[in-house]
Parts: C-alpha cells; sequence; structure tokens
C-alpha cells in the first residue's frame, strides 16, 4: 500500500512534495493509516484533530491519543474543541452539518495563520460508495454521481483509491494502534445503514463490486466532465451575465430539445429544488418567480432572469444633506459647486440649487411615480418611461432615483427632469455625479 501510494502520489499529487501539510486526524483506523503512510513517506506533516464533544469521556480519550502519537513519533500537532451541541443549536444546523463546518472553519484557519499548504483528508473508496448512495437515495444530478473528488482547492483525498478492507489490513501488517468510535455502530445514520446493511449485500452480489464501482464512477466522471464541456458552450452563445444578474435567452435556449438539461447545469448551484417549476417557467406569463433561499428566477418578456435575493431592493431610503460632498451607499455620489454645465454625461447631471430642497434622498421608485423628462413637454409616469426603455423587472427594482421633496430630480445615470436643470439663468449650479 505504502508503494501504491508513492506512485499515486508522483503521478496525481506531485505538488505535494515540499508542501507543509495538514493531516485531519479523528485517531480512527482511516487517519492513523493516513498518518502514518506520510509518516514513512518522510513528507513534511502537522496534524489537526477536532474533538467535538459529542461522546463524553470518549471524545476526550481520542484527543489523548492523538497527542500522545504525535508526541512519540515527534510529529506537530494542533487540537482544537468544540461545542458542537450548541453550534448546530446557534445556527440550526444537524449536528453533521455543524461538526463539518467547524472541522473545515478551522482548518483553513491554521492554513493561513500557520503558513501551511494543503489538509489532507482520510476518505476511501468505501466513503465514495456511501456518498453515492446517499446522493442516489435523495435524489441527484450527474455530478452526485462521481463520488468525491480527489480535490478540492486545498483539500486532497489521497486515500480514494483504497478500500477500507486495504487499510485494515495495512493497519494490523504494519501494529498501527486506532481508536473505535462507538457511533459507528449505530444505524443511527444513513451513512452507517448503507455500511452495515447495503454495501456488504452488494459486495456479496459482486465479488468484485469494489473494482466494478471504480470503473463506474471513473465513467461517469468522464460523462460529467464531458457534459460541462458542451453546457458551457451553449452556455457563452445565450447566457448574458452582469453584476451577478444572469439572463438566459429563452428563443435561443429553445432551440436546443435539451434545454431542461441545460438549465438544470446552469442554475443547481443556486439551490433550487422546484425544478418543475423552473421548467415551466419557460411557457409561463411575465413576472413568475421561482425561488430557493438564496435567488430568484424570474420570467421576463423572452427571458430569464436570475439574481440573488439581497438584489431585491427593499424600501431604502438614504439622504444627501445640503453642503455634504459625497455619498457612498448605496452609489458612490459626489457633489460639488460649479460655475458652468460642461462636460455633461449620463453619470453627471447640472441643477438649480435654489430650486431643490434638502436633504435630497435617494429612494427606489413607487408606484404612481412622475417626472418632467427633460427636452420634452409634459410629465410622464415613471412606469411608462420604464416600459418605453424596455426595463426588466429586475431592472426596475434596481433602479436608484434622486429626489427632492419627493419628486424625482434624476432617474440616476439615466434621465434627468427639467424642472431642476441649471440653466443660463441659474445663480448657484451643483454638479451631482456618480
Amino acid at each position: 500500500m505504502l508503494q501504491k501510494l508513492q506512485n499515486h502520489i508522483n503521478i496525481n499529487f506531485p505538488h505535494l512534495k515540499g508542501k507543509k501539510l495538514l493531516l485531519a486526524t479523528s485517531g480512527g483506523i482511516d487517519s492513523m493509516v493516513l498518518l502514518s503512510l506520510f509518516h514513512k513517506l518522510k513528507l513534511d506533516i502537522t496534524v489537526a484533530h477536532c474533538n467535538f464533544s459529542l461522546r463524553d469521556t470518549e471524545s476526550d480519550a481520542d484527543e489523548a491519543f492523538v497527542k500522545a502519537t504525535c508526541e512519540a513519533l515527534e510529529i506537530p500537532y494542533y487540537i482544537q474543541k468544540f461545542d458542537t451541541n450548541q453550534y448546530a443549536l446557534d445556527h440550526k444546523l444537524s449536528i453533521q452539518l455543524a461538526a463539518r463546518k467547524l472541522r473545515y472553519d478551522w482548518f483553513s484557519e491554521l492554513l493561513t495563520d500557520k503558513k501551511l499548504d494543503y489538509v489532507l483528508t482520510a476518505h476511501h473508496l468505501d466513503d465514495e460508495i456511501e456518498t453515492f448512495l446517499i446522493n442516489l437515495t435523495r435524489g441527484t444530478g450527474l455530478e452526485g454521481l462521481t463520488g468525491i473528488p480527489f480535490q478540492n482547492d486545498k483539500i486532497i483525498r489521497p486515500l480514494l483509491q483504497f478500500s477500507r478492507e486495504q487499510i485494515e489490513t495495512f493497519a494490523k501488517e504494519n501494529h498501527i494502534k486506532w481508536r473505535e468510535d462507538s457511533s459507528n455502530a449505530s444505524n443511527k445514520y444513513l451513512r452507517n445503514k448503507l455500511r452495515h446493511d447495503v454495501v456488504p449485500v452488494l459486495k456479496e452480489l459482486n465479488p468484485s463490486f469494489m473494482h466494478s464501482f471504480q470503473n463506474t464512477l471513473n465513467h461517469l466522471k468522464q460523462a460529467n466532465n464531458l457534459l460541462a464541456e458542451v453546457s458551457n458552450e451553449v452556455y457563452q452563445k445565450i447566457v448574458n451575465s452582469n453584476n451577478d444578474v444572469i439572463e438566459i435567452d429563452l428563443p435561443k435556449l429553445l432551440e436546443y430539445e435539451n434545454y431542461k438539461g441545460y438549465l438544470f447545469q446552469w442554475l443547481k448551484k443556486y439551490d433550487f429544488t422546484s425544478w418543475e417549476d423552473i421548467y415551466n417557467l419557460v411557457n409561463a406569463q411575465s413576472g413568475k418567480q421561482v425561488f430557493s433561499e438564496t435567488h430568484i428566477i424570474l420570467k421576463d418578456r423572452n427571458k430569464l432572469i436570475l439574481f440573488s435575493k439581497k438584489e431585491k431592493s427593499e424600501n431604502q431610503e438614504y439622504f444627501l444633506n445640503k453642503n455634504q460632498k459625497t455619498l457612498k451607499v448605496p452609489l458612490n455620489i459626489k457633489v460639488s459647486k460649479v460655475d458652468n454645465t460642461s462636460n455633461t454625461s449620463n453619470n453627471t447631471i447640472f441643477v438649480d440649487e435654489d430650486k431643490i430642497q434638502f436633504p435630497l434622498v435617494i429612494r427606489k421608485w413607487h408606484e404612481g411615480d412622475f417626472f418632467y423628462p427633460s427636452r420634452m413637454k409634459g410629465k410622464k409616469k415613471l412606469s411608462k418611461y420604464f416600459k418605453d426603455e424596455k426595463y426588466s423587472l429586475i431592472d426596475k427594482e434596481k433602479q436608484w432615483l434622486l429626489t427632492s421633496n419627493n419628486d424625482i430630480v434624476w432617474i440616476i445615470g439615466k434621465r434627468d427632469d427639467e424642472r431642476f436643470l441649471a440653466n443660463d439663468k441659474t445663480i448657484n449650479i451643483l454638479k451631482i455625479e456618480i
């Protein structure tokens, strides 16, 4: 196993040589074998152990065991104790998710603070099988069936090609000590139930199951990579992304028979779950929306528009007081007194200071708003202006207005109001620019 790991590193992880590696070490058989292997390979390793305080004295005994092992091998180590139950309650997470977040957040801190390069975990082939089955039972796309990646940014899993049986054999042959986690014997968690009740049956049905599963995973990964390439090519043709807002051209999308598959590929990372509702948006009326925890996708004429919920405007108002020269939020605005009205642009207006009332207010539009467009006669409803300018629903929600006594002075960056503009007779000219 040691030689196979050495070859695996030479071929797939040559960048580990000469790097400072942080080994996630629980004290269980998998992580203790990982520790032994990398110690034998004489790589620069440091151990990180998390005590999640979930098994009373057992957790403390695990901590003491890892500490004693590291000191005997003269390996530097860091130990962190967490109140996982309280963290899960405070953040409304399951115990498993809370432990995962605590663990990886701490690992990330250690990499930065201690100037380490990578975190190594002891995930192995049986973990991949269990993850595959978990995703399969819960429902997933192709990516969810491709197993655990060998590397995610700074997280590396060098034992994925080895089975639990191979790890156990190596541990026994090399007299490696480890701690048994009593919770692993319980079927309380789905992963344990699959490990104890399902995987053994699959191995019994097919003695070569582990090898067959590895081949299947490789085929699925290749298929997923191919899908990603094709999906990205189509994305470039029909999707426009600008400032965290994504617009999907529906007529172009519908040229593809498998348009639902493309929508799934592009939108899955935004945590949507109501996929049929999203597919139905294609033929829905304008204004129809589907929500995830973090994002909204809406139908707007011939587009689907995706944006973050934080983009959705609230009834916030920002004030610009007399003699105030700058405003940073919600826009970067500069105000100055000038002698003339040269250098006009969409990002600049010149107003008659004597015609406005302070404080000026920056806000979003309200139903019934109107203004007097410059270079035109009469007033115009803002809703009509938006329609004529072909504003999408998200464009309307993102548009800021500069107002004086609730009258529109400027549709910021777009159009100014004739009533407040400086002219040849203006004595006090204010230049307002973004």
